[in-house]
């Protein structure tokens, strides 16, 4: 993922820089198992949420797997078994018909591209993933997806939800000053082959700021966004457990400016709040905010509120400078809901060690409960979520998924915590313990 530093670009070029028919360099696969880790949960003094009563502590087994070279993998279960996935800034790998294989390259940052391919848009990753076994998937590349990048430096992938064998494809433009508004949603109906009538234009935003985004020479003013990049929360296959037919979203953001070191405003990496809307999935209404809603906090009584003027939405949670990339699936075993967030790193460069947690509830709406904040995790993980097609019986066992360490030149080194962790589409094997007070079976 390059992010403006120069050895991040220098980096990708490299990993994408093979030509087609070369051998499976790419996709080295990393599976090597490691003893048991208990992570040790470490979250910060101000951290808002109160320990899980049910669910605490993760343990990784130590069964794991790599796949590709390339980030930002968040997979959807679709209705013909598979998972469909966008990612970025690397190479993946596609076999033709004459058995041969070819690397299909996705860049996100305009000044790689204009270096390695000679152009000043970006590209964002289309992916098929195909498996039962987290061990043993085949991933191989579609078409990637031209997205101009306009003013920004970047267009990058959010969350894509396949739903009745139609993906919708979020993307969300970025510079060095910030994030700008999330852009909108791609359309494909043929499974990522062709995309039509989507959203592609950075400069009309489906969610624009109040104040705004763009000056009067039409460049970026990088104010507050609330809604960076959104997330859909995992349902299932074919979005089977919505409890209403409705796609659910999962956005954080802030409503403070880049204040130095004070605060660093809406980013990519790191925000202030989460954020929750819901849509009737199509794509008549996947780019329509009249057809959105937005959770607007609870009332009196503690039920839900909704409502359709985003201007009323309010956090879902809040951490100050705690609130990255966010996402969340509903565990049928356990019967809640569970979220990953990251926490980026506020230096200047953006390029040392993440941290992750995870929270869970009973309802969408919360309130939610800590069940572990593992402190440099990767050491730099980013865009964590567990898939709900590896999810076990019980609940307690998952896998999962995130990318690890773009920061490649930084000193100290980044290390692979836990070991195989690299830039890459990880899947790792976890258990989730059980708190003291609980002695459910």
């Amino acid at each position: 993922m390059t992010r403006y530093a120069p050895h991040n670009l220098v980096a990708v070029l490299i990993l994408t820089a093979v030509a087609p028919g070369s051998a499976r360099t790419q996709e080295a696969q990393d599976s090597e198992a490691y003893a048991p880790i208990a992570w040790p949960s470490q979250p910060p003094a101000s951290c808002p949420f109160p320990p899980s009563e049910d669910v605490a502590g993760m343990t990784f087994t130590g069964r794991h797997r790599e796949y590709t070279m390339a980030d930002c993998w968040n997979p959807s279960w679709a209705s013909d078994g598979n998972l469909y996935s966008c990612y970025s800034d690397g190479a993946v790998e596609n076999v033709l018909p004459d058995g041969s294989v070819e690397l299909v390259h996705a860049i996100g940052n305009k000044v790689a591209n204009v270096a390695q391919l000679k152009r000043d848009d970006a590209d964002n990753g289309v992916g098929k993933i195909v498996g039962d076994d987290p061990l043993d998937l085949t991933v191989t590349a579609l078409p990637p997806v031209k997205t101009p990048v306009g003013p920004y430096h970047s267009r990058y992938p959010s969350g894509s939800l396949v739903h009745d064998g139609i993906w919708y494809y979020g993307t969300h433009p970025e510079g060095p000053g910030g994030a700008g508004p999330f852009t909108g949603f791609l359309v494909s109906r043929d499974l990522g082959l062709t995309w039509t009538g989507g959203r592609n234009d950075a400069t009309d935003p489906l969610f624009p700021t109040t104040e705004p985004f763009l000056d009067e020479e039409g460049l970026p003013t990088y104010v507050p966004v609330r809604i960076v990049e959104p997330f859909f929360v995992d349902f299932g296959k074919n979005q089977e457990h919505s409890p209403d037919g409705k796609a659910y979203l999962l956005a954080h953001g802030s409503t403070q400016p880049a204040d130095g070191e004070a605060h660093h405003g809406s980013h990519w990496h790191i925000g202030d709040q989460a954020y929750l809307l819901r849509v009737t999935p199509s794509p008549e209404t996947i780019n329509d905010e009249a057809a959105y809603e937005f959770f607007g906090g609870h009332d009196g009584e503690g039920q839900p509120l909704w409502t359709s003027k985003r201007a009323e939405m309010k956090p879902l949670f809040e951490w100050g400078g705690h609130v990255g990339p966010t996402t969340m699936v509903w565990n049928p075993g356990l019967q809640r809901f569970l979220a990953c967030a990251v926490v980026g790193e506020t230096g200047e460069g953006q390029h040392g060690r993440y941290d992750t947690y995870l929270l869970e509830s009973e309802a969408i709406t919360g309130p939610w409960k800590l069940v572990v904040y593992m402190e440099h995790f990767g050491e730099q993980g980013y865009f964590v979520n567990v898939p709900s097609k590896f999810l076990s019986e019980d609940g307690r066992t998952a896998w999962l998924c995130y990318a690890a360490n773009f920061g490649i030149g930084v000193t100290p080194t980044l290390k692979s915590i836990p070991p195989g962790s690299r830039y890459a589409m990880n899947l790792h094997e976890f258990r989730l313990g059980r708190a003291a007070a609980d002695t459910k079976d």
